[in-house]
């Protein structure tokens, strides 16, 4: 019973340690408390999966640490990548406060850290605190104007445009750095770009030929920065 009690105590500790969740600041502290003693920290390894697409949504969930892998799977069994979540960042809020099931899945990229929140509880702190809601409101508006601006995107932009977009994606707000490795497989990052896995390499390989991007396997350094936000400009 003793051994019990401090596991408990051991595991609200480490939570309260932990605890750093998206616009905290609009909580106050009885939010923060209540929040606490309802969540639990879930770690994942690179591959594992976090939700699937058309399961029902119980919890509301967001990125301690780690990168994770939104996409859509439709009937032919062709995924489609819709971004990269990382920490500090809300999964599938659309689908917690909006539908009964989640409208894409997640799987873990890297070793991830997933804060998990039981959804009555977040839910009632929404009900009860305006400030909170409406940093949550404004982040889903964001969320959805992202994805809606690269949806339009690929549909209107020529491949060396969309290679570029992928490009810039990595060096300016996955990784803010103009060295870094891809974390993806080429096939992913096809599918990231809404192409084939053919043509992102012949791309790739182009920009590398024209000294646009320096390519060695999965390492990528970008050489001009320009030239990509140009290429991303014209489409």
């Amino acid at each position: 019973m003793i051994k019990e009690r401090k596991d408990f105590e051991e595991k609200i500790s480490d939570i309260e340690q932990a605890f750093t969740i998206p616009y905290q600041e609009f909580l106050s502290e009885n939010d923060s408390k209540l929040i606490q003693e309802n969540s639990n920290i879930v770690s994942y390894k690179a591959h594992d999966i976090i939700f699937k697409q058309n399961t029902r949504t119980s919890h509301v969930m967001f990125i301690k640490s780690g990168l994770v892998k939104l996409y859509a799977e439709n009937k032919n069994q062709r995924n489609k990548i819709l971004k990269l979540g990382t920490a500090k960042e809300y999964l599938g809020l659309n689908s917690v406060l909006g539908e009964e099931t989640f409208s894409y899945s997640a799987v873990a990229v890297q070793r991830t850290e997933i804060f998990i929140i039981d959804f009555e509880i977040f839910q009632q702190v929404l009900q009860n605190n305006g400030q909170f809601s409406y940093a949550l409101l404004k982040h889903i508006t964001e969320h959805n104007l992202m994805l809606l601006s690269r949806l339009i995107s690929q549909s209107q932009k020529q491949l060396p445009g969309r290679i570029a977009d992928i490009i810039l994606y990595f060096t300016e707000q996955i990784y803010n750095s103009k060295e870094f490795h891809f974390p993806l497989t080429r096939t992913e990052l096809a599918e990231l770009a809404g192409t084939t896995k053919e043509s992102l390499i012949r791309t790739m390989t182009e920009f590398k030929n024209d000294k646009i991007i320096k390519l060695e396997g999965k390492k990528v350094s970008v050489i001009s920065l320009e030239i990509l936000k140009t290429l991303s400009r014209i489409g």
